[in-house]
């Protein structure tokens, strides 16, 4: 029984490879579009799976800077200390003193010689904060108490630019989510009309089958996988396009990253995430090959 179904199966893939060396222009031009058009959200999704990584230890652990009262002594600091690291809310700090923080603003910017012409430091010692992941009012409340210890001076924490961060991502993860949609129902439209030409092709072939008694499970099998091949080979051509145009675009930023003092880089598609793509785009080739098998193969009967 079971070597039977290998065998009507095996006979079906061969039918259909033979299928498609026989139309290779045809067929190659059908997987060029369907792959071009899923490497359009694939290149999206990469697009804010890099963002996302860039921003991570912000978004993740957004971060606050607490700025010391210059009258603040070392009991003070200590004190501040204690408090951060019994606030649950707060993930880890690091302690910026007044002397380390004017001796990087001269290495970065150059200002040694005004720094020495200064009378006294007149930067004030600094903590980072780096908080837990949470809404922006319970951050903003997370802020104003940290404002009222009476060693701050001044809490800066950018909750807009979070916000508009989120915003961003989000419009993306949109945008991605209605291509993928789009071109999918393209997809299927492309590979349902290509399985109708090919049944009306064979439309005697099949009333054959019919007259000898095959099953249309039989007969439709060489169609489901003339377009779960199909398929696949546009995911295959997507994930190549992508990897392509993410070579070429990672080695020209490079340059612009470099002035900007960052790592920047699109990602390559993980593995989980390529075959993710190899079996949607099957199983979109698939499910056209399925609605026109459906649709039109009842209405060949023998005559």
């Amino acid at each position: 029984m079971i070597n039977a179904w290998l065998s009507q199966h095996g006979r079906a893939l061969l039918l259909t490879i033979k299928q498609l060396i026989q139309n290779p222009i045809t067929n190659l031009y059908s997987v060029l579009v369907m792959g071009i058009a899923l490497s359009l959200p694939t290149g999206v999704y990469i697009l804010m799976e890099s963002m996302q990584s860039l921003s991570g230890q912000v978004s993740n652990t957004p971060q606050m800077s607490l700025f010391v009262k210059t009258t603040a002594d070392r009991q003070d600091i200590d004190s501040i200390k204690q408090r951060l690291e019994s606030d649950t809310r707060i993930v880890d700090f690091q302690f910026i003193s007044k002397d380390a923080a004017l001796q990087q603003l001269q290495q970065d910017n150059g200002l040694t010689n005004i720094a020495a012409s200064l009378e006294r430091n007149p930067l004030p010692d600094a903590f980072i904060v780096h908080t837990q992941k949470d809404s922006t009012a319970a951050l903003e409340q997370l802020r104003a108490t940290l404002q009222n210890w009476p060693e701050i001076e001044l809490v800066q924490f950018d909750s807009d630019w979070v916000e508009r961060l989120d915003a961003i991502l989000d419009l993306g993860r949109l945008i991605m989510l209605m291509l993928s949609t789009l071109l999918s129902i393209a997809i299927v439209a492309i590979m349902f009309n290509t399985i109708r030409l090919q049944i009306l092709t064979k439309r005697d072939e099949i009333e054959i089958s019919k007259l000898i008694g095959a099953t249309d499970s039989f007969i439709q099998r060489p169609f489901l996988y003339f377009g779960t091949i199909q398929g696949l080979s546009g995911g295959i051509v997507a994930w190549l396009i992508v990897a392509f145009l993410i070579d070429r675009i990672n080695n020209h930023l490079i340059d612009l990253t470099q002035l900007y003092s960052t790592d920047f880089q699109l990602r390559f598609l993980a593995i989980t995430d390529s075959l993710s793509l190899l079996i949607f785009s099957a199983w979109l080739g698939w499910l056209g090959a399925r609605i026109s098998v459906a649709s039109h193969l009842w209405q060949i009967e023998p005559r």
